[in-house]
């Protein structure tokens, strides 16, 4: 198993540098040139040649691709992420102000989500064709039909409109102030837990049918056992699999696609960052950014890899 965990982070490395590389050369046949931005005369407006070859020494931006490139991979290796081409700001700075917004809401998002999807996937499930099953059926469709953002909007019209509710502007830490932070990010929390729990409802209701029907759960209940006993020993952890892939997944999106939900809920977190980041051709920050998404996305995959082994014990890694 160790040697196995090894391999894996291991591996990413490669992924991580390819994925760096990509996303730099792509941007470099972007159109625009953020020191024209900062010098706003990127709406064709005069620009002072020597002036703009000052700036573009002074952000690095005349050394060749591949100096560029390496320069910052080498930042990498030290935890240098180097400074924002915009704001002049370190990067590092620039990430920890938004950082534990977007990974507070992705943890509790899925933390609800799972908590909603797997009692209510198995129920609907258990009690095939009846009413509990067709509500649950209808609220998860209801979830995946409609886009987060749409929820988002109709909720906090519902809270402006009956309880003159306003989200505070100001993102208060979990750590500062619990309480504030709560009214803040419960209703993004809700909103695109529920979309989550959608998703992963649905699957959990089609493993656990699945799993019902196999040989070995007939016996289960040929034998006498009750349906708690059934259900928990011998069909929710086989039924587990699929959904533990999916809630892995939403968590890994989570961390970079809330941008919309984040723009609903005027929420200063990653997804908005990086899209001022592509606009503002901040090279070093899309860089950082999609990094750290490569990173959270292959390491996500190894905790769900290693569950699958400790949810079904036929399967090991060597």
């Amino acid at each position: 198993m160790w040697q196995y965990i090894v391999k894996r982070i291991l591996l990413m490395i490669p992924t991580l540098i390819g994925a760096a590389l990509v996303v730099f050369l792509l941007m470099q046949v972007v159109p625009g040139d953020v020191a024209l931005l900062i010098l706003g005369s990127d709406q064709g407006g005069d620009v002072n040649i020597a002036e703009l070859e000052r700036l573009r020494a002074k952000l690095g931006l005349d050394r060749p691709i591949y100096e560029q490139f390496l320069s910052w991979l080498w930042g990498i290796v030290r935890f240098d992420f180097g400074t924002s081409l915009w704001s002049g700001a370190p990067v590092t700075e620039e990430l920890w102000i938004r950082l534990p917004l977007t990974v507070e809401i992705a943890i509790f998002a899925t933390l609800i989500s799972t908590l909603i999807a797997i009692p209510l996937g198995t129920l609907a499930a258990i009690r095939q064709d009846t009413w509990i099953d067709y509500i649950v059926r209808v609220v998860s469709i209801g979830g995946l039909g409609i886009p987060a953002f749409w929820t988002g909007i109709l909720v906090i019209l519902f809270l402006v409109i009956y309880f003159e509710w306003s989200p505070p502007l100001v993102f208060v830490p979990l750590w500062e102030d619990p309480w504030e932070n709560f009214k803040q990010l419960v209703w993004p929390i809700v909103t695109v837990g529920y979309r989550n729990a959608a998703v992963s409802t649905r699957m959990m209701r089609s493993t656990v049918l699945e799993v019902m029907r196999e040989d070995y759960v007939r016996t289960a209940w040929a034998k006498g056992l009750q349906e708690r006993a059934v259900v928990a020993k011998h069909t929710l952890k086989n039924a587990m699999l699929p959904v533990v892939t999916i809630i892995g997944a939403e968590f890994a999106f989570l961390m970079g696609g809330l941008v919309v939900t984040e723009t609903v809920f005027t929420l200063n977190g990653l997804g908005s960052f990086v899209v001022d980041a592509i606009l503002h051709r901040d090279l070093p920050v899309i860089q950082t950014l999609i990094l750290l998404t490569a990173f959270v996305i292959v390491f996500v995959n190894l905790v769900v890899d290693l569950l699958y082994a400790w949810l079904d014990p036929r399967i090991s890694y060597r």
